[in-house]
């Protein structure tokens, strides 16, 4: 814990945001700093709750010792605090960047609205790490002589590449697009991550042995066979992109386009790389002096909203077809799970109109051309309600909606007939695989993160990447040293 009467003392802050006139002109990080000082203060808000519900199943899918470092860096030790951070978390730089800090819902705190600024301090102890030179390579010591493929460089791949690698194995890991990173690079906007902190880590880990191939789609330009050939074990680590089909009329529409093209297309602009590597439709998406609406409330639809903001959108409109959530949730029906009420992300904050209770009824558009999203106010379950249309200008649609698995073609596509896949309540199409040792229906293959799980939050796909780090180090050694 912090200070015994810390809680009691020192009121809640977290870093503060530049101003959004001034944060929607670049496409850079835009939070501002807490001084060691302040962050030590927040720290010492940390009470002994007891039951730390923080870093529990409902609060930390990683299982970061949260009072433990709290109280190391109230007490001004950053040093063990980094130590104890990075023993669950590999990439806390990224998580105290884009996770929604269900720790913090989960905080005894938050029983009277005041949790600890767990996210804020975890970033600022990320980002001391760097600035202390903790981020350096730790290769292993010996060599096991075992080699493991790991297809997908995103969180989950990332975390697990690291852990085997740190156990002596030489890890090999395969990417489809041209630089490491996944979805969290090519699918998170640069404003809400930097994607330095992609690559220090990407360096970090060929320090310590880890061998990168990018370019090269596994199903397609690889085959898995092949993988399982040369290697003792390969995880598979893919991301779910498959955008959940609408069914909208007039999806069809020029200037109607599924979220992640968009997001993809503005951070490899930004990176420099040719947007017709894309995957999907290679035309420029630009919502410069455009009236745009987003459909879908989640974390995609916000970065859309961002993205189309710092390129200069006139007008920006959210859709969500669920009710408008409540103010304040009832605490003691909720906590210490993440409660539906009302949020507004920063992207929103930058000037979108959000419509909730609303449902998307058809694009409408002149000579191929969108111009317009007729919609209609929609009852408890979500049918129309005869006499409340109306239309919506818009030259740039962007529907983001959620996804549905991997996408088409590639390691599913090749191991058809082979490979077990579970379809969800969510109808997305899912590599079953179990939470203890996540082998697939084939030998040697495992499976974790998005492609196992479907589409979640960073920390779970760094958990399960590290889970199945110590599955697959087990069946290979028959013992391991590494954590669940």
């Amino acid at each position: 814990m912090g200070k015994v009467t810390g809680f009691l003392e020192i009121d809640r802050q977290v870093h503060k945001y530049q101003p959004a006139s001034d944060r929607i002109r670049h496409f850079r990080e835009f939070t501002l700093p807490m001084s060691d000082n302040e962050v030590e203060k927040q720290a010492a808000r940390c009470m002994d709750c007891g039951v730390p519900y923080c870093h529990g199943p409902t609060g930390c899918p990683v299982h970061n010792q949260i009072p433990d470092w709290n109280d190391l860096v109230y007490n001004g030790d950053w040093e063990n605090a980094i130590r104890n951070l990075h023993s669950t978390n590999n990439f806390p730089e990224w998580t105290g960047r884009v996770c929604p800090a269900p720790c913090e819902e989960a905080c005894t705190l938050n029983l009277e609205d005041i949790p600890v600024a767990i996210k804020t301090i975890e970033q600022a102890l990320a980002d001391k790490a760097y600035e202390l030179g903790f981020v350096r390579p730790y290769p292993a010591e010996q060599k096991t002589g075992k080699r493991v493929a790991i297809i997908g460089s995103g969180p989950a791949g990332m975390a697990a590449a690291q852990q085997l690698g740190r156990v002596g194995h030489d890890v090999h890991v395969y990417e489809r697009e041209s630089r490491p990173g996944g979805l969290m690079r090519f699918g998170i906007p640069d404003f809400k991550m930097d994607k330095q902190y992609i690559d220090r880590r990407v360096e970090q880990m060929q320090g310590e042995g880890v061998t990168f191939h990018c370019n090269v789609n596994v199903g397609v330009d690889k085959k898995v066979a092949e993988l399982l050939a040369a290697h003792d074990a390969v995880l598979y680590c893919g991301g779910s992109e498959a955008p959940r089909p609408a069914n909208i009329p007039g999806d069809d529409l020029q200037g109607v386009h599924d979220a992640m093209p968009y997001l993809v297309q503005q951070n490899k602009r930004l990176a420099g790389e040719d947007i017709a590597s894309v995957a999907w439709p290679s035309e420029p998406i630009i919502a410069n002096g455009q009236h745009v609406v987003v459909v879908g409330g989640g974390d995609t639809a916000s970065d859309c909203v961002g993205t189309a903001f710092r390129q200069g959108a006139v007008r920006v409109t959210q859709l969500d077809i669920r009710p408008q959530p409540p103010e304040k949730e009832d605490k003691l029906s909720v906590w210490p799970y993440w409660a539906t009420k009302m949020r507004t992300s920063s992207s929103q904050a930058e000037g979108a109109e959000r419509e909730f209770q609303v449902a998307t009824l058809e694009f409408i558009g002149e000579e191929g051309q969108l111009t317009g999203v007729k919609c209609c106010e929609v009852d408890e379950k979500r049918k129309p309600i005869a006499g409340t249309e109306f239309v919506i200008r818009a030259d740039l649609a962007f529907i983001a909606i959620g996804f549905a698995g991997p996408i088409a073609g590639g390691v599913v596509k090749e191991l058809e007939g082979q490979l077990t896949v579970a379809l969800d309540n969510r109808r997305s199409t899912n590599v079953q695989a179990n939470e203890r040792d996540y082998r697939t229906s084939i030998d040697r293959l495992y499976a974790a993160g998005d492609v196992r799980r479907g589409q979640s939050l960073v920390v779970w796909a760094i958990r399960e990447g590290r889970q199945a780090a110590r599955a697959i180090d087990e069946a290979l050694m028959g013992a391991t040293v590494l954590p669940r």
